[in-house]
């Protein structure tokens, strides 16, 4: 074959590979560039019409929210089922630590920057106050912490997968004068929304149970396996509207935006921090750790999670984009045991673009209201961002919400989330896009620091005739 006729072979090849990627990304910047356009060109958008504009986007982000549920428990379930304790406590202990040292990374970096730029002094900003804002102030950091726990060992496994359980305090009006918050009534109410912290527990226990009965418990790690393929071939076919879909989410975004003009004059410093962050955290702190544990640059692998995390930044959310990380993953020949326990893991726990964000907010808020604040706030600040990281589900904007549990240990007013509230949804697209970036860096690594105990198992379960087949073919990243 001559030279010109294999550069049109490599290139055909490539384009069919990558068409997907590409349209989801072109996707994304059309959305920008129509909203901007429409923002600019037109008068103000009523709600019903800006609803109109990101019905088709609502359409892809309910399919995806769809599949969450069946598989986040089929997978984490099949995959812990189908090693034994010992295989399945060194792959979670690996997933784990690795968690925990990116977001204490994350949380450090975010607080070096901020006390560094000092974003918040001199800031000239208007408080936007919401229904939403109103009812997330009137929380108490014991009680947020208190529903962590509960979340995670659910009374009832049905009704975890449509709600949370939250605590809910409220004034008694009849008692003159008015109490604090800490002696205000309070009650047990579930919140919309999975439970997913419960539903991961639930499928760990569960799945260890299943590898425990060995032959016995077969019948139920079939099920679970064949029920997270299904689960993944349908996301084969919903990730072919994902470019029409991202695009029309940016697009109504954007154009429900208040004065981008007036935004950036009064939060901008406080923008640029977060998102220098971010890039310093997901291109810099990430890489190394990554490097460290593969002696391998990340950066080839980011290439080929494109279309992952463009998806990631249009819908906001990492639990949606759990089912196209999964198989953006089994494409790149990763495990899928490792796969399948991992990512929906890291979606639910590992938060560093939020725990980030989170402790530079704090400081920020203390730095505009002239708060001085100690090293052992510093400290507390961390400590509080990573654990309100972990209790931020895959959902978006929940930062909002355990946002205030960290603005509490400063000594700040939960009202004063109204602040930042302008440019938060636009840089909780791009904290869930280092979140999501992060735990799929973070299976990767897990993969190649458990690839000789995975193939030893292999060997162990293996029927004499495949073994050779095992030894050729072996489970390598692809790069």
């Amino acid at each position: 074959m001559t030279r010109p006729k294999q550069d049109a072979s490599k290139f055909k090849s490539f384009m069919q590979e990558n068409v997907l990627t590409m349209a989801t990304v072109i996707g994304v910047f059309v959305g920008g560039l129509v909203g901007f356009i429409i923002k600019n060109s037109t008068g103000e958008w009523t709600k019903r019409e800006i609803m109109y504009i990101s019905f088709p986007g609502e359409i892809f982000l309910r399919m995806l929210k769809c599949l969450i549920v069946p598989l986040l428990v089929s997978s984490i379930t099949s995959a812990i089922g189908g090693l034994d304790l010992s295989m399945s406590s060194k792959i979670a202990t690996r997933a784990i630590t690795y968690y925990f040292v990116t977001t204490i990374s994350a949380v450090i970096l975010g607080i070096c920057l901020v006390t560094t730029i000092r974003p918040g002094q001199g800031a000239k900003i208007v408080e936007t106050r919401t229904e939403t804002i109103d009812k997330a102030s009137k929380v108490l950091t014991p009680d947020t912490l208190m529903d962590l726990v509960r979340n995670m060992f659910t009374d009832n496994i049905i009704q975890s997968t449509m709600f949370q359980h939250r605590t809910e305090i409220f004034e008694n009006t009849t008692i003159s004068p008015a109490q604090p918050m800490e002696n205000w009534e309070f009650k047990a109410a579930q919140r919309e929304g999975s439970n997913v912290l419960g539903l991961v527990m639930f499928s760990v226990i569960l799945g260890t149970t299943i590898g425990r009965m060995r032959e016995k418990g077969q019948l139920l790690q079939d099920f679970f396996t064949t029920l997270s393929e299904a689960m993944m071939t349908i996301t084969s076919w919903v990730i072919w509207i994902s470019p029409l879909g991202v695009g029309f989410l940016i697009a109504a975004k954007i154009i429900e935006m208040e004065s981008i003009a007036a935004t950036i004059q009064s939060l901008g410093w406080y923008f640029i921090t977060v998102m220098i962050g971010l890039f310093l955290h997901g291109f810099g702190t990430i890489a190394v750790i990554f490097f460290l544990g593969t002696r391998r640059m990340p950066y080839r692998f980011i290439a080929k999670l494109s279309q992952v995390l463009a998806t990631a930044f249009g819908t906001g959310s990492s639990s949606a984009t759990m089912p196209l990380t999964i198989k953006c993953l089994d494409n790149m020949g990763i495990d899928p045991r490792v796969t399948r326990f991992v990512i929906p893991v890291g979606a639910t726990i590992n938060m560093d673009g939020t725990a980030l964000y989170e402790a530079v907010a704090a400081l920020f808020i203390a730095q505009y209201r002239e708060m001085s604040y100690s090293f052992g706030t510093i400290v507390a600040v961390s400590i509080t961002a990573t654990a309100a990281s972990i209790g931020a589900a895959g959902i978006p904007q929940a930062g909002l919400v355990t946002m205030v549990m960290v603005l509490d240990t400063v000594g700040l007013e939960p009202k004063d989330v109204s602040l930042i509230i302008a440019v938060d949804w636009l840089l909780d697209r791009f904290r869930t896009t280092i979140n999501v970036m992060c735990d799929a860096l973070g299976t990767i690594l897990v993969n190649h620091l458990s690839k000789n105990d995975l193939a030893s198992v292999d060997r162990l379960n293996a029927e004499p005739h495949e073994l050779l087949e095992l030894g050729a073919n072996g489970h390598e990243m692809k790069e």
